[in-house]
């Protein structure tokens, strides 16, 4: 009898938190949503979802979860976070309003809506050696990029935006994963699986 996979939840208080959801599943996982501190205590490892980023931080704080959200971060809890998921774990961000909160952990300085509004948004098939071939196909929506990486982080992928070495859309530090892009939209579950991996460890 297979054993069954990791309980992983998805912060349900803003952004895409039923593709999340459905995508775990197929990559294996037990997934629930998560929209309080007892729910929080009973997950394995979290996702942080796109959506506002503005926004779900204000939330996070005004529903007490933006102390236990770090509490379980730095505790180790492995987090991915998509879009602004992504800006939620950076460390830096740049463009964003002077009270906006993170949770943390991620060396990182992002950069919000970095590609653009949403008539900017764009699907483009990226290389990720950490999840295998073919390219990923990637969807960017309001979506921020990673300007500067402490020494600590690795770098997932890049896409070409000008630059001799490209723009960086997706990292992981220790038990911690971003991606700049929206895996949970297009059907492939290999960054899910890679997530999966990661809190089974």
């Amino acid at each position: 009898m297979t054993s069954p996979g990791p309980l992983i939840g998805v912060l349900a208080i803003q952004g895409d938190v039923r593709e999340h959801l459905a995508s775990l599943e197929r990559a294996g996982a037990r997934a629930r949503p998560v929209g309080s501190t007892a729910e929080l205590g009973g997950v394995e490892g979290l996702v942080i979802p796109g959506g506002e980023s503005t926004t779900m931080s204000k939330l996070a704080l005004a529903d007490g979860l933006m102390t236990p959200l770090r509490e379980a971060r730095a505790s180790g809890m492995p987090m991915y976070g998509s879009c602004a998921g992504m800006i939620m774990l950076a460390d830096r961000v740049e463009d964003a309003r002077p009270d906006q909160e993170t949770v943390g952990g991620l060396d990182i300085t992002v950069r919000r809506n970095a590609f653009g509004r949403q008539v900017d948004s764009f699907e483009s098939e990226v290389p990720i050696p950490a999840v295998g071939e073919p390219d990923f196909p990637a969807v960017f929506i309001r979506a921020p990029w990673v300007e500067q990486v402490g020494p600590s982080v690795d770098v997932l992928a890049r896409v070409e935006r000008g630059g001799a070495e490209g723009t960086i859309v997706a990292v992981r530090q220790g038990p911690l994963l971003a991606t700049a892009f929206h895996p949970e939209l297009t059907g492939d579950t290999r960054i899910h699986e890679l997530f999966v991996r990661m809190v089974i460890g």
